[in-house]
């Protein structure tokens, strides 16, 4: 014990006698001044002890004495030795915690306050009972739950009826008084769409109420739902989790053309495509076997990493930061835990290890793309949906019919009996670059050193070996400078703009050149067309763009086979253009030459089948350019030969790399499903797995969110155990499983669970008897009710106004824009305000132009997020600056002006008008009260002109607290 004693920093030796005196003093005292209960759980009282009091020395993050209170092989036997379970008195941790002397005593004077007596009682208690350790709720798969019994049964509508009212029951609370239909209606209809009612909306409904009360509801919702209007609304609510822009982000922030992701997740909930195949497709849409257009346009989602556009910058550095970000985003949004904290470090509170961050992000680590400019990889997007199938068909032509070409042809490069290295090789430079050359195994290797300059050309000559009488393929393999490093530290890659290749004979004066017909190249589907090497007008062509982690190769085919005098050489001139910025040159920096004379190299030239494969390849890409597409940032895996291997990076920077890992999933989370591939299918299949359990809860938690204003789970961006437990654990149990296994991850079913339930159809009337009790209104005693979020703010003043356009998808639009605001950017992007009466101007929200640099205003001042990160939830604020918005904007004046117009239309008596504009604006009749003032607002107005006094009263009515709230 001795031994043990001094790892944990202990210098107080006590007797376990004298600690047993101590704790029966204090389980007496205990008993009289406070209650305990029968049952101490570790996950409901101990672990919040450990993390307020134990885990900031002794948890994820710092292990003092190696000890983490976070593992529980840390803290009980086998491994553990501080509790002692069923024996208090024997164990370090209450002898510790019970120490009043400062050089022993836990947690130290200078590091906070000793645990309370209530505190050290539940510690104590515990560990008589025998140290049960739980995982933390969140890590445990949900169950089914049993519907609870309640007093009030004629209450409850739905299954989660119960499991409130059951909360109720038991803080003695009721539950307030149904919302009148016209509140229920517009609340539901803002929930669902995003829009309020229309009066013909609310006068149908009021009218099939007074035959059959239950179904005029049901109607509304199945309308609802319906309404193309429901993707547009609940797509805004996804865009915030996948951090969705219409720029780049860093740098310049400049323009990215990805839209097209955008409408997918619009058209994906109006189709309600199940949420485990909304996941699948957006991780890893590209590795279905029977991929089609709309999955790889479902990959862009993981393209809305940033890009740094800044001159200078490493775009490798910047690629690394895309995949850690694309990791953190997937654990924020589809299992709510504060993943992104582990890339420095142990997880401060959950069981995840700082290595496992790594695991995880090897799954991400390789894809094709690059912090570049383009973009890469894109592909062309038919703008029209109608033209889908078609595309897609040519697509999976060209995509076989390009592979089959290149297998063939890649069959005979990647031969090594057919090639024989150049030895005694001679290298120069046309410029300052300095070209070196070594042995290396049976071939000599040219090499640069020192300082790299642009448009270098470098002269390789090498005689060809004695018993080749003719040549009829030169391969260059290029390399990393260094080979070995570059595998886990990529080095700026190359681009070979040109390529000379000549004969240099004893007995001629001048050298022959040798016509290259094709080259071969050791991928199929490259960023740049290798064949640009052979234009000499062309600064492209093969490449390892823009960086190189394996020896890369091609092959330049002669158009006929050469033959070779004794003592001759070949000469290779090896031309780059190619340059990022003045920075970095684009150059081969090691490389070594190879010929052969095999006629299959001829034979690949004239070879019928592929001439008549290559001939139809350009007809069906010819065909495929005549349907108007647009370019789409996705994702794509590198090839096998290509795989980049992941380290854990030390403190998380990238610099300083540690072991290497392989994918997985962390230990404290089920493991992939046995025999599936480490790849990122896999890992897809893993969260919508029965086996996950968090993404259900989470997906659901986000519903409740966005209905209540509050969470089951308040903290939706931390299930972890320093977030906030859940309000109804049983509740968000039930409808997780509910809506993983009845309803099949359909969305729309438990959308129409939910807004049917007497819990939601309830009064939001604030209720002065709970405001002290439930001020969030956490148990649910009344019904929603808050601010509404930005784009909803903005849609509702357009609806009721008459300005909604409804024309859906397409690109960005840029509505008006405070003067000034978009000056920084000006020299670069116009900001392109369509004119009054276009309907481009009067877009929903989700389709406004998002520069995460410069979010729109009228976004901000509500509360939106810049989109540069995940947002899990938003926090809604109470500032002037929403009032001055929604009286001076642009926008807001014009819907003033249109909603005046409107109610100018309905009649030629003013209060007929004013009650007219009131209904569109709040789905009910306004009391006598409210008619009087306003209309007395607009008599005190009259010496104004006309037009103008009903619009101060249409600019009231939208800017009412009633209105802006659901």
């Amino acid at each position: 014990m001795s031994i043990r004693f001094s790892v944990f920093g202990v210098t107080l030796y006590c007797s376990y006698f004298a600690a047993a005196i101590i704790l029966s003093g204090f389980h007496k005292a205990e008993a009289d001044d406070f209650s305990i209960p029968d049952e101490v759980r570790f996950g409901q009282h101990i672990r919040p002890i450990f993390n307020q009091h134990c885990t900031g020395c002794h948890g994820g993050v710092k292990q003092a004495g190696d000890i983490s209170f976070v593992y529980r092989d840390q803290v009980l036997p086998p491994n553990g030795w501080i509790v002692e379970p069923g024996d208090p008195e024997a164990s370090v941790l209450v002898e510790r915690i019970l120490s009043r002397d400062p050089d022993t005593q836990m947690p130290p004077p200078d590091h906070g306050s000793p645990l309370s007596q209530n505190e050290i009682a539940l510690i104590s208690k515990w560990i008589e009972q025998g140290a049960e350790w739980e995982e933390h709720w969140a890590f445990v798969a949900p169950q089914t739950q049993v519907v609870p019994t309640v007093q009030k049964v004629e209450w409850c509508r739905q299954a989660l009826d119960f499991f409130v009212l059951a909360e109720l029951d038991e803080s003695n609370i009721l539950p307030s008084d149904e919302a009148s239909p016209e509140r229920w209606l517009r609340r539901v209809s803002l929930d669902l769409i995003g829009l309020p009612p229309t009066v013909a909306d609310r006068n149908q409904f009021i009218e099939e109420l007074r035959s059959n009360r239950e179904s005029a509801y049901e109607a509304v919702v199945d309308r609802l739902l319906k309404s193309p209007r429901y993707g547009e609304r609940w797509a805004s609510v996804w865009l915030d989790q996948v951090r969705y822009a219409d720029s780049k982000g860093l740098g310049l922030d400049g323009q990215r053309n990805i839209w097209k992701y955008r409408d997918w997740v619009i058209d994906a909930f109006n189709r309600d495509l199940p949420y485990d195949q909304f996941t699948i497709k957006q991780i890893a849409g590209d590795l279905l076997p029977d991929r089609n257009i709309e999955d790889r346009v479902a990959t862009a989602g993981q393209r809305l990493t940033q890009t740094n556009e800044e001159g200078g910058t490493d775009d490798e550095e910047f690629r690394v930061s895309a995949v850690l970000d694309r990791v953190s985003t997937t654990w924020q949004t589809w299992q709510g835990l504060t993943f992104g904290c582990v890339q420095c470090h142990s997880h401060p509170y959950d069981p995840i290890r700082h290595e496992e961050f790594y695991q995880f992000a090897a799954f991400f680590n390789n894809t094709q793309d690059c912090d570049l400019d383009e973009d890469w990889p894109v592909m062309n997007v038919p703008v029209n949906s109608s033209d889908y199938e078609l595309a897609g068909k040519l697509d999976a032509e060209i995509e076989q019919l390009r592979n089959s070409i290149w297998r063939k042809e890649y069959a005979v490069l990647s031969d090594d009996s057919l090639w024989q290295p150049l030895v005694n090789l001679k290298a120069s430079s046309s410029n300052a670059t300095k070209v070196l050359v070594e042995r290396v195994d049976n071939h000599d290797e040219f090499f640069t050193s020192g300082t790299i300059t642009q448009n270098a050309d470098f002269v390789l000559e090498a005689p060809v070996p004695t018993t080749m009488q003719n040549v009829s393929a030169v391969c260059l393999t290029a390399l990393p400078l260094d080979p070995k490093k570059a595998l886990s530290d990529s080095e700026w890659g190359f681009v070979l703009s040109n390529a000379e290749i000549e004969l240099v004979t004893p007995d001629a004066q001048v050298p022959r050149q040798l016509k290259t017909s094709r080259l071969i190249i050791d991928e199929p589907d490259p960023f740049i067309d290798p064949q640009e090497t052979l234009n000499e007008k062309s600064k492209n062509g093969f490449a390892a763009y823009s960086r190189i982690n394996h020896p890369r190769q091609v092959a330049f085919v002669l158009d006929q086979s050469a033959e070779i005098p004794d003592g001759s050489s070949i000469r290779v001139t090896l031309k780059h253009r190619y340059f990022i910025l003045a920075s970095f040159a684009l150059i081969t920096k090691r490389g070594h030459l190879a010929v052969s004379d095999s006629p299959l190299f001829s034979e690949l030239l004239h070879d019928g089948e592929l001439l008549n494969q290559r001939q139809e390849l350009v007809n069906l890409e010819q065909q495929r350019a005549k349907i108007d597409s647009t370019k789409l940032p996705i994702l794509a895996e590198r090839g096998e030969r290509f795989k980049r291997p992941t380290n854990v990076f030390i403190r998380g920077l990238f610099l300083t790399k540690d072991k290497q890992v392989s994918p997985g999933t962390p230990s404290s989370m089920p493991p992939l499903a046995e025999g599936s591939s480490p790849d990122r299918l896999a890992l897809a299949n893993w969260l919508v797995s029965d086996s996950n359990p968090l993404t259900a809860r989470v997906a659901v938690n986000r519903v409740w969110s966005n209905l209540f204003g509050i969470g089951l789970v308040a903290t939706e961006e931390d299930f972890g155990s320093s977030g906030e437990t859940p309000s109804n654990q049983a509740l968000l149990d039930f409808l997780s499983v509910k809506f993983q296994h009845e309803y099949c991850w359909s969305l729309k079913k438990l959308l129409r669970d939910i807004v049917l339930s007497s819990t939601y159809r309830q009064s939001g009337k604030v209720r002065p008897e709970l405001v002290e009790i439930d001020p969030q209104n956490r148990l649910l005693a009344s019904g929603p009710r808050y601010r509404m979020s930005a784009e909803m703010v903005r849609d509702q003043a357009l609806a009721i106004a008459g300005l909604l356009s409804d024309k859906m998808h397409g690109p960005p639009v840029y509505p008006p824009i405070p003067d000034g605001a978009w000056t920084p950017f000006k020299a670069t992007e116009k900001w392109r305000t369509p004119e009054p009466n276009d309907e481009d101007r009067y877009r929903r929200s989700i389709y406004t132009y998002l520069k995460r640099s410069l979010p729109y205003p009228m976004f901000a001042a509500f509360d939106a997020p810049s989109r540069e990160f995940c947002t899990p939830r938003r926090l809604r604020s109470n500032t002037p600056i929403q009032s001055l918005m929604m009286l001076n904007d642009t926008t807001f004046i014009e819907c003033a002006q249109a909603l005046a117009e409107r109610m100018r239309g309905v009649s030629e008596i003013p209060i007929d008008q004013i009650r007219f504009g009131f209904q569109l604006a709040t789905c009910r009749e306004p009391s006598d009260a409210e008619l009087e003032q306003l209309v007395a607002l607009q008599s005190r107005n009259s010496a104004q002109p006309k037009n103008s006094t009903l619009t101060d009263v249409a600019t009231v009515i939208l800017n009412l607290d009633e209105v802006i709230t659901k």
